[in-house]
C-alpha cells in the first residue's frame, strides 16, 4: 500500500492547459525530482488568489505517492519557502454508526418530515444503519416539482404545497447550490457530504473548490439519484403528504397525523421523528407550538436581491485581461457596519445566475437567486441584507414570522403579485423612472418595475442604503445608480429555533429538530450535515433503549 503525502502552496497561473500534469510538474520542481516519481497526484484544495490583480493565480494542496520512499521520509523533516515541504496525509473519514442486527427494522420506523439536504443525508445515515426510515415531504418529487414551479414562473397558479420551498430537494434545490459552510470542525462529515453529492452526479470539482457549487440544473439531478439508491436501501418516500402534528403522550412521542394529497388524514405509529421541514413552514411551527415543543425567537435578515452585469463584477475582482485567462463567473462577499449599529451584508450570491420568484403562500413574495451549473447568464445577483432581531419586530414567539408575512405581502402588493425591481438611483430619491439601457434584468419568474420603496421599514431601508457607497469602494460601480433591485429577499433563515438538547432531541422524547428549519443550519452543506449527526443521535437513542 502507497504513503501518501501532501504538500501545500503550490501555484498555477491562468490560464490553465492541463491541470494535472502542470501540478505535477510544479510539485517535481519544488522536490528537485522527476516529476515521473509522482503517483496518483490528487488535488485536495484549490483557490483563487485575486489580491494582486490583474496578477492572478490558483493555489493548491496537493496529495500523492511518490515512487522513492526514501526521498518522502528525508523531506518530511526539511522545510522551504512555502513552509513544510511535505505532510503525512491523514485520512479525513468518518465512521458512519453501526445497529445491532437485533434492534434492525423496528416495527415502528423513523419518520423524517422533509426532504432536503438535512431529511436526505440523515435518511441515507439511518439507512445505512438498517433503520430504513419514511419521509413525509409536503411537495412532489423533484421532476413534477420542476414542472409545477416552471409553470408558475411562466404566469401560472403558485401552488401552496409545491414550489421554490417545498418539495424534493427542499428550497435549496432551486438555488445556486452552494455547498460552503462556516461550519466549525467540519472534518469527516463535511468530507463525507461532499463525496456523496459527487457520487450522485454532481462535478468532482467539489470535492477540491474553495467555494464549490453544483447549480440547480445539475442539483435537480443529484437529488433525483439519491433518492432511487435511498429506495433501493429501503427507505420509502411519501409525496403531497403534509405532518400536521405530532401524537404525544406522558412526553414522549407516540405517533404522528399526517395529510395526503387528497385531503384524507391518517395516523402513523412511531417512536422517533426527525423534523427537517425548512425555514418556510410556517403552519408546521404552529402546530408543533401547540403540541407543546419549546422554541425560542431567532434573528435573521432581510433586504433586497441586487443584479449587476457579471462583466462588471469579473473586471472589477480579476482586473484588466481577465476575459483571455478562462476563469469562472467571479463572486464577492461584502459587510459594512451601518450608523444604527446594525449590519448589512451579502448573502446567497449568485454568479452569472437569475433571481427567481420564491414564493410560498398566496398574497406573500419572496425572491432568491439560482444559477444553473455553468453561471453563464448575464448578471450576478446576491441578496443585500440586514440584521433583524427583537428590537426591530417585537419580542413575542412568532414576531419575526409575522414581521416576514407583513414585508411579502408588502412586496406582493407592490407590482400586483410580481416580482417589484427597481434602480438603485431611483430608491434613493424615493421615485421610478424605468430601467436604464446596459442591463436587462434577469428573472425567473414574472417582474414590473415598481417602487419597493415601503417594503421594509425605513430604518431599515435607510441601512441598505447607507451600506451601498462602504460596498462601491470595495467593488467599483456596485454602488452605481443602474444597479437593479428586487423585492423582497424575506427567507435568509428561520425566525425561529426548536431548542434541543446534548442529545439531539426536543423537549418531547423522541423528537429531534434539526436543520435550517429548526434553526441549526445556514445552507445545504451545514443543513446535511446536521441531519447526519442527528440520523447518529437517533442512532445512539434506539440502540441505548433498546
Amino acid at each position: 500500500m502507497n504513503t501518501y503525502y501532501r504538500m501545500d502552496q503550490l501555484t498555477l497561473v491562468p490560464p490553465l492547459q492541463n491541470e494535472i500534469q502542470q501540478l505535477r510538474q510544479a510539485a517535481a520542481s519544488r522536490l528537485k525530482c522527476a516529476p515521473e516519481q509522482f503517483l496518483d497526484l490528487r488535488i485536495l484544495k484549490k483557490s483563487l488568489d485575486a489580491r494582486k490583480k490583474p496578477e492572478l493565480k490558483y493555489v493548491y494542496s496537493v496529495t500523492f505517492a511518490l515512487r522513492d520512499i526514501k526521498k518522502a521520509e528525508a523531506l518530511l523533516h526539511k522545510k522551504g519557502k512555502s513552509g513544510a515541504m511535505l505532510k503525512r496525509c491523514e485520512p479525513d473519514d468518518h465512521t458512519l454508526p453501526e445497529v445491532n442486527a437485533a434492534i434492525r427494522h423496528p416495527q415502528q420506523r423513523p419518520i423524517i418530515v422533509g426532504s432536503g439536504p438535512a431529511g436526505l443525508f440523515c435518511a441515507y445515515v439511518l439507512a445505512k444503519a438498517g433503520l430504513c426510515p419514511r419521509i413525509l415531504e409536503r411537495g412532489k418529487d423533484v421532476d413534477a416539482r420542476t414542472a409545477d414551479v416552471e409553470a408558475f414562473w411562466k404566469g401560472g397558479k403558485l401552488k401552496p404545497d409545491t414550489n421554490v420551498q417545498f418539495g424534493e430537494g427542499g428550497a435549496g434545490t432551486f438555488s445556486d447550490g452552494k455547498l460552503n459552510t462556516q461550519v466549525s470542525g467540519k472534518g469527516g462529515l463535511h468530507a463525507e457530504v461532499l463525496r456523496l453529492f459527487a457520487e450522485y452526479g454532481a462535478d468532482a470539482q467539489i470535492l477540491y473548490s474553495n467555494k464549490p457549487h453544483i447549480g440547480t440544473d445539475v442539483l435537480k439531478q443529484v437529488v433525483k439519484n439519491m433518492r432511487l439508491d435511498l429506495e433501493r436501501m429501503g427507505v420509502e418516500y411519501f409525496f403531497e403528504t403534509t405532518f400536521l402534528k405530532p401524537q404525544i403522550r406522558n412526553g414522549k412521542l407516540r405517533g404522528a397525523v399526517l395529510r395526503h394529497a387528497d385531503k384524507t388524514a391518517e395516523e402513523w405509529e412511531a417512536d422517533t421523528m426527525v423534523l427537517c421541514t425548512g425555514h418556510s413552514a410556517r403552519d408546521t411551527f404552529l402546530h408543533l407550538y401547540e403540541a407543546g415543543l419549546a422554541m425560542e425567537q431567532k434573528a435573521f435578515a432581510v433586504g433586497y436581491r441586487v443584479q449587476h452585469l457579471q462583466t462588471r463584477i469579473d473586471l472589477a475582482q480579476y482586473g484588466s485581461g481577465y476575459e483571455t485567462k478562462g476563469l469562472p463567473a467571479a463572486d464577492y462577499k461584502l459587510t459594512a457596519r451601518t450608523a444604527s449599529g446594525r449590519g448589512v451584508y451579502s448573502f446567497c450570491m449568485c454568479p452569472g445566475g437569475y433571481v427567481v420568484n420564491a414564493s410560498s403562500e398566496a398574497g406573500r413574495l419572496a425572491v432568491n437567486g439560482m444559477s444553473y451549473h455553468d453561471r453563464g447568464a448575464a448578471n450576478a445577483n446576491a441578496a443585500i441584507v440586514v440584521t433583524v432581531d427583537g428590537s426591530v419586530f417585537g419580542h413575542g414567539l412568532f414576531d419575526g414570522m409575522h414581521f416576514q408575512e407583513q414585508i411579502e405581502e408588502r412586496a406582493f402588493l407592490a407590482a400586483q403579485g410580481k416580482i417589484p425591481i427597481e434602480r438603485l438611483a431611483d430608491l434613493s430619491v424615493h421615485k421610478t423612472e424605468g430601467l436604464a439601457e446596459g442591463i436587462a434584468p434577469q428573472i425567473r419568474g414574472e417582474w414590473q418595475y415598481a417602487p419597493l420603496d415601503g417594503i421594509l421599514p425605513q430604518a431599515l431601508e435607510t441601512d441598505i442604503l447607507e451600506a451601498f457607497p462602504v460596498f462601491g469602494r470595495q467593488i467599483q460601480g456596485f454602488d452605481d445608480g443602474d444597479t437593479l433591485l428586487a423585492g423582497v429577499e424575506s427567507r435568509t433563515s428561520s425566525p425561529l429555533r426548536i431548542l434541543r438538547d446534548e442529545n439531539g432531541q426536543s423537549s418531547v422524547e423522541g423528537i429531534f429538530p434539526c436543520g435550517e428549519g429548526a434553526g441549526y443550519a445556514g445552507g445545504i452543506t451545514s443543513a446535511a450535515i446536521d441531519g447526519m449527526r442527528s440520523a447518529e443521535q437517533v442512532i445512539g437513542y434506539i440502540c441505548n433503549r433498546a
